[in-house]
């Protein structure tokens, strides 16, 4: 199956850090968990990036303080261990991260057809729920150009990792609040997102399984970008 061609590549990974970046922060014990960030997903970012020479948009500090992927606007940008007297100056980096991410967007997508892939990873139980996927596509199954890509992407994977647990838009929706979807709106239909969902139990994995992973998933990205 071959996917949709795209003439631009770019990388965010919004919750690459654990960091607190010298803010005052009273719950360092939850820094060690998945609340705190994404184990793994900065790893395939700075892969992609490095090997497309694609531009890279990280996060460089724990998403309690501020989620880069969810909208300024939104409670959720917050957590209940955002330091209050620290908000406005969080919130104006947010602002200046996504302002940042959207000026490369726009100038890619002046080139044709931009491909945004951003960098997650999720824990392997949340709520006492066992997460039955070791990779998650996450895309808005309505625009044609994202389907017909997930469509390859699944497809590619599959055949790349028997046995392996690939499933869309799992464990989240593709349409919630987060950069890809703000993109969507601000890029137009020039753009597809994709939410790439790594299960965090590959890090219990023997290194060269985790290396395998993302040989799979750069040679997948790389079967939709022109030459």
């Amino acid at each position: 199956m071959t996917p949709p061609r795209f003439d631009a590549l770019l990388i965010t990974c919004e919750h690459a850090s654990n960091a607190t970046a010298g803010y005052a922060f009273r719950a360092r014990k939850l820094l060690k968990t998945h609340r705190a960030w994404d184990p793994g997903a900065s790893v395939l970012a700075q892969e992609l990036a490095k090997q497309f020479g694609a531009p890279l948009h990280e996060g460089s500090f724990t998403r309690l303080l501020i989620d880069l992927n969810r909208r300024a606007s939104s409670e959720a940008a917050c957590s209940e261990f955002t330091p209050e007297a620290a908000r406005s100056e969080l919130l104006a980096t947010h602002r200046q991260w996504r302002a940042d991410v959207l000026a490369d967007a726009r100038e890619l997508a002046g080139r044709g057809r931009l491909l945004h892939v951003s960098c997650h990873s999720f824990t392997p139980e949340l709520r006492g729920e066992v997460r039955n996927a070791e990779i998650g596509l996450l895309y808005d199954p309505r625009r044609k150009l994202e389907k017909a890509t997930a469509d390859a992407w699944h497809a590619a994977l599959a055949a790349a990792l028997p046995g392996m647990r690939i499933r869309r838009n799992y464990p989240y929706k593709g349409i919630s609040d987060g950069v890809t979807t703000w993109l969507r709106r601000e890029i137009g239909p020039r753009y597809a997102g994709f939410e790439i969902e790594l299960n965090q139990s590959f890090a219990a994995k023997p290194p060269g399984r985790w290396a395998d992973v993302r040989r799979a998933l750069v040679a997948t990205i790389a079967t939709s970008l022109k030459r």
